[in-house]
């Protein structure tokens, strides 16, 4: 997809090209991708599916996030920081989510970390790393999206830094997209912020 322009979707208006291969990209890319995120819960369940999606396609995390949601507690900091032992094999046997071990730990591990923070703390934290828009120019095609920026790696750091795992530069600059601290959809997308 690499240097492809916003392309018309079924309904004829432009879109980024990559939400067009399915109806649930679709509807994702249009009512949430870009789209401001607050709240530790809600970080907390972006950061946390992001990671879970590293190393696969994003629809495969987006077609089990309900699984996730009741698997983990609707990602609820406070209920995830006390899963047990049980619990952690549960997620090991379920189905309805991805059963990475690494990945589950470190979900659990966050919530724990973030269980000890003053409520806002990861609000906070997530939206001080977001770039002024004013220096950032609307991209036109794909290859003008980057995979990493220095804000995403310094986001990462000061996650890291404060005890949180599975969050890489990459992880991080996919939650800022995907929580609306950078705009990326393409010039032409309809859905573009103005």
């Amino acid at each position: 997809m690499t240097g492809k322009t916003a392309l018309a979707g079924p309904d004829g208006a432009p879109r980024c090209p990559w939400a067009l291969s399915t109806e649930d990209y679709i509807a994702y890319h249009d009512e949430e991708w870009g789209r401001p995120v607050h709240g530790d819960d809600a970080l907390f369940e972006r950061l946390s599916l992001e990671a879970f999606q590293s190393g696969l396609s994003w629809i495969t995390i987006l077609r089990r996030r309900p699984g996730f949601r009741t698997a983990f507690a609707g990602f609820r900091i406070a209920a995830v920081a006390e899963f047990t032992d049980a619990d952690r094999e549960r997620l090991l046997a379920d189905t309805g989510i991805i059963r990475n071990r690494a990945k589950i730990d470190a979900t659990l591990g966050n919530a724990r970390v973030l269980a000890g923070w003053a409520p806002g703390d990861l609000d906070a934290l997530i939206w001080s790393h977001a770039p002024d828009p004013a220096g950032r120019p609307a991209p036109a095609t794909f290859a003008d999206v980057p995979a990493v920026t220095p804000e995403s790696t310094a986001l990462a750091k000061a996650l890291k830094k404060r005890g949180l795992r599975f969050v890489g530069p990459t992880t991080a600059y996919a939650l800022m997209q995907a929580c609306g601290l950078v705009d990326d959809h393409l010039r032409d997308c309809a859905a573009r912020r103005t």
